[in-house]
């Protein structure tokens, strides 16, 4: 398009991360605009898992996180064999969910990345119902092949949206602005305990 950009079509299939099961098709359209700023994106998707089913999996990975005695922590998520720890999953399921936030924010027309490896994460304990934790997240940015180290505080409760707030620091590009107060962002307490945020 002469005066905004390129904009593509898309049709694509999706997949359950964990299972590889089939969990519908989606019909896309993405703007680039000329102006550096995110893509225009509409989307349509028919899911494979009705929102019933899709919210009892969100309710067990809560419930597995809630019912934990100690902070979560941990390092290498998976490990350089591709394992991950059964009682790891759960966080890494939320570590590709909000990593999946920083990618859309990254990403341009010419960069894409995956998540390659969750570096270190932490839990924080709070007094209300939702879940937060620290996570040291690699990036893999695409077509460079660099490693990118984000930082991602993440909070959830089943039934609202996941809120991330980050920064990444490229060891070739300096550090990074990251996030700011818009909807993906944590709010109240939860960014103010983290003074080293």
């Amino acid at each position: 398009l002469p005066d905004s950009g390129h904009k593509y079509y898309l049709q694509f299939s999706t997949e359950d991360y964990r299972t590889g099961e089939d969990a519908g098709s989606c019909l896309a359209t993405v703007l680039y605009p000329k102006k550096k700023s995110p893509p225009v994106v509409s989307i349509k998707c028919s899911h494979t898992k009705d929102k019933k089913e899709i919210q009892e999996e969100n309710n067990r990975i809560y419930q597995r996180i809630r019912h934990q005695t100690k902070p979560i922590t941990g390092n290498n998520i998976p490990d350089s064999y591709g394992n991950i720890e059964p009682a790891l999953e759960p966080v890494w399921a939320l570590a590709v969910a909000g990593s999946s936030s920083i990618m859309w924010e990254k990403s341009t027309e010419t960069l894409g990345y995956f998540l390659a490896q969750v570096k270190a994460v932490k839990q924080w304990m709070r007094t209300d119902d939702f879940i937060e934790f620290d996570y040291t997240v690699l990036l893999h940015e695409m077509p460079t092949q660099e490693i990118i180290s984000c930082h991602m505080r993440l909070t959830w409760l089943p039934g609202h949206p996941l809120k991330v707030k980050h920064f990444c620091a490229p060891e070739s590009h300096g550090l990074d602005e990251g996030s700011g107060a818009e909807s993906g962002s944590a709010a109240g307490a939860s960014a103010e305990r983290g003074a080293n945020f």
